[in-house]
């Protein structure tokens, strides 16, 4: 109830801010629920890829630290967002995605690569869809970095992938893991060409 009462206020404020909200290829994303993964860039992605996929809704995963705020505590998890320990994440960093999304309800967003100064790909992505039996469907966010540039209005391009899916006979090995880390990389690089060929992403 508050996710859906919070979205067009949210829609507004971006609206507001930039204006500039283009959706690319929304018509890729596949019926269901599933697992939108994206390269990090920015610190609103997760706020323009849920407004991008909406009426959707997702689950996201929040650092720990967040929800030591009783008035933060309360927005996330009405927002659907979980706590995970980045240094520790335990079993529920899995358990909590896995179980939301066999019911069907939410989709999940999140970023194989845990930050935005990492090009490495975590596992957490592979295993929480090969568990959930749900389709990993890649996106990537071009457009202003900095709080600065968002205000001058600079394009916001949100732009969808074909998804992407994984047997779940097959077995997480190194070898496994790292084909489809290849396959979301290379998703992401046709995505970037395909929405402009001279983007090149430098983290601020």
């Amino acid at each position: 109830m508050f996710y859906r009462f919070i979205r067009p206020i949210v829609r507004f404020i971006v609206w507001v801010l930039n204006g500039h909200l283009h959706v690319h290829h929304k018509d890729r994303i596949p019926e269901g629920n599933y697992i939108l993964v994206a390269p990090h860039r920015t610190w609103w992605e997760p706020i323009l890829f849920a407004l991008a996929a909406s009426p959707m809704e997702f689950m996201f995963m929040a650092k720990i630290e967040l929800f030591k705020n009783p008035v933060l505590r309360f927005i996330l998890k009405h927002a659907h967002a979980f706590p995970v320990d980045r240094k520790n994440p335990g079993p529920s960093a899995l358990k909590i995605p896995v179980k939301g999304l066999k019911q069907g309800k939410l989709s999940l967003i999140i970023f194989p690569s845990g930050t935005r100064h990492s090009s490495e790909l975590k596992g957490g992505a592979l295993l929480i869809a090969k568990m959930s039996g749900k389709p990993l469907v890649p996106v990537v966010y071009q457009g202003p970095l900095t709080f600065k540039g968002l205000l001058k209005r600079k394009p916001l391009n949100v732009c969808f992938g074909e998804p992407i899916y994984i047997d779940r006979k097959v077995k997480m090995t190194k070898e496994n893991q790292a084909k489809y880390d290849k396959k979301m990389q290379e998703a992401w690089d046709k995505l970037d060409k395909e929405q402009n060929p001279n983007f090149h992403y430098v983290a601020k």
